[in-house]
């Protein structure tokens, strides 16, 4: 496998479209500096997925999008693609040709392409994996690179390693699992925090789901047992109606003929009471007939008794005329006296007369009364009669209303049961669309939040992108000032070390004598070097020192003896040496005392810190020096002691015993004693930055990674939107469906409730007229009631007034005999009076006449007594008239008592057959109250059935259950049943379901900590198994890459050895490598000492190492060689050829001895400002000739 062709446009400078074919060997990309070389390197990078900016050379991923010219116009993409051959199928792919390809938009937008085919990030990293190839591979190498892995710490040149032992999938693999592990333990503990909530849960839930299932057998037990009990209470009320029913009708028959009998017998004594009424004015008539009778009879006898007296009286008047003169004077007188007695008794009988006709009248008037009220009587009953039969007839039909109300109701109710049945077939359809609703509406719903959770996820991974990648940009320029830093600082420590090294700034001599030290180990050092000075006391102590910070401190004498023999042998000039066995400190009394002086700091020798042995020496060259804090205080005290004090200030000033003083500025602000602080300082400082660096560098990689995952995870959540739209669309779809389905139901369900609450208005309406029906038929019996009650008052009050009336008959009858035999009295003595009035004027006549007419007399006589013969006769006819009229009275008065009983009789029939009629129509009322009662007993069956269990009669008789025959033992289990439930307590029935889905959320929870457990342990093994491979491959390559890094190393510096070593107390895996060189006829150094071109030339040498040991398919280095010498180039460039059998190599160079060992060259320049082209071979080589 090589790289057959880079193809670059609008990246950087390459506005134009440029292919760059190579073949197998060393191809060369020369050019001026600034002509774009570089940019190739970095579209090799880029392309093969670098997403940091500061690697690219650039301050955004906008910057390699073509940026325009004077003459251009920036471009809005860039593009570049590398094609390899893969004919040997190193890439795990079935092309023999395989192109990587990326585009970028200035947008924002960008892809990945393989073969044409968008792809991830992520598929072109597992592309490469273990070829050396990639953005963490060596198959791209620079200068920046090649310091990186000389200057960087050990664990950073850890990943260059990794890739060279191919172990860098392993430990994706193994990071992959381990983030995989730390999801699982995440779920894990989710899991357990679930299963705990649930376990708290699932018992007081299996609890009342247990009281709720024993609740709902119960209740489906009080169900059987209700619906058998309806059942047999319905048969048993069919029953009592179809016997209520039969009589019913009998008893409604039976009052029929009783209210025809009544009607009739009612007829019958109107017309007694008709008769009863004429024959007592046929009996009135008689009666007056035999008064007026007697009264004649009276008259007659009368008229006979005068007629016989005055015969008598004639017969006497002859023969006794004179007698019969003194007779008539008797009788005169006697008639006197008559007549005053008769007309005493005729005013005692006009007085009884008077007081009689007043009865008579007022009997007479009592008599009307009681006829008026017996009239009253019959009238009342006649029209009590006549309003009962008038509300009887109401009652019947009111009670055909009511049978025609009552089977309306029963139309209805079977009406509303068949619609019952459809509604609740609807309704249980409807059911089953609400379930099936809620099941497309809770999937919708879940599809819903879960795309609005995977939209929120794809936010905050876009808006986590956006982080990461700000805070990646953040991270390379903090790790891009942190390196300027650590560069300046690092030079600077170079520079001060170089200078200690070669002590700049002392004499000759002492470097001269300085340079034996390795030889001459009495030598110690110089006096700066063995002491340590706060930076605030530096000045003061140098000022103190002088000169002597030059002197050289040596274990003994013999040791400076020698060495001034070495100064004197190669006139090196001179040098003061500090023998340690010799050297003795001399001590100032006065010193002591001025330490309590003000502004003294302290003796210079108690000021500086060094080793025990060296205190001695300190005291000798400090230990007679004060430190003042200021000049002003160093005068003080001079004066005082008399200028024998050795003072110095903390701004340099000097006073020496004698009252000299030394003081002004220094020419420069550094000083040998700062010097070491400063290095001491800068290795602590440089120190801190590399760890800086190396956690910014930690922290990129971490945002790298973050970053690839995170895009991972954003494209993993992108396709996974996509299936949830489908799935939502199709859930949609599905709601759509369901809710047309349920709105069709709930139209065709709305329709049946109309109707079912026409059919409820109907029957209120007919409940509302049965009701005024009833009200109506309670109205009529009241009524009924009450006329029977006026009917046997005015019947009572009628035998009573009869009663009155026969009394008052009899009285008046009485008063009417009274007042005739009065009034006859009456007329008698009226008459007599008269008479006598006649008699005295006869006898007055009879005087003159006996006197004149006696012969007459004789006639007349005759004549009277013939008069009373015809008056007898007439008496006597009237006798027998008056007879008869008594037979008449009698018979009438018989005829009137048979009447007078017979309508009793009647009466009495009346009474019974209304009393007959009443009790009938009692019991028509009472039948027809069973029936009703009956009926409603069977509609609050029906209704307790439906609003219970709604079941309607005719579901309910498929339940019957033929076991269950008492209806005594049935009621006894219905309140048993009905007592365990209550003992039951509250019933939460939703429990079950409840309890069903925690048990099972519990149970498939279960099984996820059981898989999270398994999946934990098999993550640990696979980890552990990645860790042992690892560790196994990693230290087979490693000691191959030492091997091969020792080869690289001699050839490539002519000799010398070089090393790798793993740095210890650490992971295998995880440690870091320190590079070991030792160049030819040198000893082992710090690489830091090394120079540049030994730098870049042991970093070449440990590439070439890898690419021996693990060659990648091709290499671009970008003048990486710049540092190395002519004769180390061509070692380079001789080296690189021997590599070529594996490895294809594309070097950006301006060295001359690598572009000769060059199979291919290609120039770039920039003809147009600012635009890279690419130019002819042949033009290039006759340039180089």
């Amino acid at each position: 496998m090589y790289l057959k062709s880079i193809e670059v446009q609008g990246f950087k400078s390459f506005a134009n479209k440029i292919v760059f074919e190579f073949h197998q060997g060393i191809t060369g990309i020369v050019g001026p500096n600034g002509s774009g070389k570089s940019n190739v390197a970095d579209a090799v990078r880029w392309v093969l997925g670098e997403q940091s900016v500061k690697q690219l050379r650039g301050s955004s991923m906008q910057d390699v999008i073509f940026a325009g010219t004077e003459n251009r116009k920036p471009l809005s993409y860039a593009y570049v693609a590398i094609t390899l051959d893969n004919s040997d199928h190193k890439l795990a792919i079935d092309y023999e040709e395989v192109t990587v390809a990326r585009r970028l938009y200035r947008s924002g937008e960008s892809e990945y392409l393989i073969n044409g085919s968008p792809c991830r990030l992520k598929e072109v990293s597992e592309l490469f994996y273990d070829t050396g190839i990639g953005k963490e591979g060596y198959s791209i190498i620079g200068q920046g690179q090649i310091d990186r892995i000389l200057s960087g710490k050990p664990e950073e040149r850890r990943e260059l390693f990794d890739e060279a032992a191919g172990i860098v999938k392993f430990k994706k693999r193994k990071a992959t699992a381990q983030k995989k592990l730390e999801n699982e333990r995440d779920n894990l503990v989710r899991v357990n925090d679930i299963l705990s909530e649930l376990e708290r849960q699932v018992e007081p839930l299996q609890l009342q789901s247990e009281k709720a299932k024993t609740y709902l057998k119960k209740k489906n037990e009080l169900k059987d047992y209700d619906v058998n009990m309806f059942l047999m209470e319905t048969e048993r009320i069919a029953s009592e109606q179809r016997e209520v029913e039969e009589k019913f009708k009998i008893a409604e028959e039976q009052l029929k003929e009783s209210t025809d009998a009544r009607e009739k017998i009612r007829q019958e004594y109107d017309r007694l009471g008709e008769s009863i009424t004429e024959m007592d004015e046929k009996i009135n008539a008689i009666r007056e007939n035999i008064s007026n009778t007697s009264v004649m009879k009276e008259k007659l006898e009368s008229q006979i008794q005068i007629l016989a007296e005055q015969i008598h009286t004639a017969e006497m008047t002859d023969e006794h005329l004179q007698s019969r003169l003194d007779a008539i004077a008797r009788e005169q007188k006697e008639k006197e006296e008559a007549k005053a007695s008769y007309e005493k008794e005729k005013y005692s009988g006009d007085e009884q007369l008077a007081q009689v006709r007043k009865r008579q009248e007022e009997a007479a008037q009592t008599l009307a009364e009681i006829q008026k009220q017996i009239a009253s009587c019959n009238e009342g009953m006649e029209q009590g009669q006549k309003e009962l039969f008038a509300l009887l007839n109401r009652r019947a039909d009111i009670q055909a209303k009511q049978q025609r109300s009552d089977t309306m109701v029963e139309q209805i109710n079977i009406r509303k049961a068949e619609l019952g049945k459809r509604l609740l077939d609807r309704k249980t359809q409807e059911t089953d669309l609400d379930s099936v609703l809620a099941d497309c509406k809770k999937d919708l719903e879940e599809v819903s939040a879960h795309i609005r959770k995977l939209s929120e996820q794809e936010k905050e991974l876009s808006a986590k992108e956006k982080e990461w990648r700000t805070k990646a940009k953040e991270n390379d320029c903090a790790l891009e000032e942190k390196q300027n830093e650590f560069h300046r600082q690092q030079s600077r420590l170079e520079s001060l070390k170089n200078i200690a090294e070669r002590y700049d700034g002392y004499g000759n001599s002492i470097r001269k004598v300085m340079e034996q030290k390795e030889h001459n180990p009495g030598l110690l050092g110089v006096v700066s070097d063995l002491i340590q000075v706060d930076k605030k006391y530096e000045i003061a102590i140098e000022t103190a020192l002088g000169g002597n910070i030059q002197n050289i401190v040596t274990e003994d004498e013999a040791t400076a003896k020698k060495m001034i023999a070495f100064l004197k042998q190669n006139r090196f000039g001179r040098a003061t040496f500090l023998p340690l066995t010799s050297v003795s400190a001399r001590k100032n009394p006065k010193n002591e005392a001025a330490l309590k002086e003000p502004g003294v700091i302290g003796i210079a020798s108690q000021l500086v810190k060094c080793e025990q042995k060296y205190e001695e020496v300190a005291a000798y060259l400090l230990g007679r020096v004060l430190v003042a804090d200021s000049i002003d205080h160093a005068i003080a005290l001079a004066k005082k002691n008399h200028y024998s004090l050795h003072i110095v200030t903390l701004e340099g000033e000097y006073l020496s015993p004698g009252g000299s003083m030394t003081g002004g500025a220094f020419k420069n602000s550094s000083n040998l004693l700062a010097r070491r602080r400063e290095v001491e300082e800068l290795e602590t400082k440089t120190n801190r930055l590399l760890q800086e660096i190396a956690q910014i560098k930690n922290r990129r990689e971490d945002l790298l990674t973050a970053i690839e995952l995170n895009e991972e995870d954003l494209e993993q959540v992108k396709e996974t939107l996509q299936k949830e739209f489908i799935r939502q669309n199709t859930a949609k779809i599905n709601v759509d469906r369901a809710m047309q389905q349920k709105n069709e139901s709930e139209e065709v369900f709305s329709s049946l409730m109309k109707e079912r609450q026409q059919m409820d208005r109907q029957v209120e309406e007919i409940r509302a007229d049965q009701t005024g029906i009833k009200e109506e038929l309670e109205h009529s019996r009241q009524q009924e009631t009450e006329i029977q009650h006026a009917n046997e008052a005015f019947q009572k009050m009628l035998e009573e007034q009869k009663e009155l009336e026969n009394k008052a008959e009899s009285e008046l009858s009485g008063i009417q005999l009274e007042e005739a035999n009065i009034r006859q009295k009456v007329e008698f003595a009226q008459t007599n009076v008269e008479r006598i009035n006649g008699d005295l004027e006869k006898f007055e006549t009879e005087k003159t006449g006996l006197l004149e007419n006696a012969k007459n007399f004789k006639e007349d006589v005759e004549k009277k007594q013939h008069d009373i013969a015809e008056i007898q006769k007439t008496i006597l006819a009237s006798s027998d008239s008056h007879g008869e009229l008594e037979q008449k009275l009698r018979e009438s008065v018989e005829q009137k008592e048979q009447m007078s009983a017979e309508y009793r009789g009647f009466f009495q029939k009346q009474e019974e057959i209304s009393e007959r009629c009443n009790e009938l129509d009692k019991e028509v009322f009472r039948l027809n109250n069973q029936r009703e009662k009956l009926n409603e007993s069977a509609e609050q069956q029906t209704n307790y059935l439906w609003e219970e269990y709604e079941l309607t009669p005719h579901a309910a008789a498929e339940l019957r259950n033929s076991e269950y025959e008492d209806l005594l033992a049935l009621k006894k289990l219905i309140a048993a049943v009905k007592d365990e439930i209550r003992k039951l307590g509250t019933v939460n029935v939703n429990a079950i379901e409840e309890y069903k889905e925690v048990s099972e959320r519990y149970t498939f929870l279960k099984g996820q900590h059981d898989d999270l457990v398994e999946a934990e342990q098999t993550l640990l093994g696979i980890i552990e198994d990645l860790d042992s491979g690892m560790r196994k491959q990693f230290m087979e390559k490693f000691a191959e890459i030492q091997k091969e890094f020792n080869a690289s190393f001699k050839h490539l510096f002519g000799g010398g050895h070089g090393a790798l070593e793993l740095v210890e107390d650490e992971d295998i895996l995880e440690c870091g490598i320190r590079i070991i060189a030792q160049p030819p006829g040198k000893k082992l150094q710090n690489m830091m000492q090394m120079s540049g071109g030994e730098k870049a030339l042991t970093a070449i040498a440990l590439l070439f190492a890898i690419q021996a040991l693990k060659p990648s398919p091709f290499c671009l280095l970008d003048e990486i060689e710049a540092a190395l010498d002519d004769s180390n180039v061509s070692r380079f460039a001789s080296y690189l050829n021997k590599l070529t059998k594996n490895t294809q190599f594309i070097v950006i160079t301006h060295r001359r001895g690598t572009m000769t060992a060059a199979d291919r060259l290609y120039g770039i320049t920039m003809q147009e400002k600012g635009v890279s082209t690419l130019v002819s071979v042949d033009l290039i080589e006759h340039d180089l000739n």
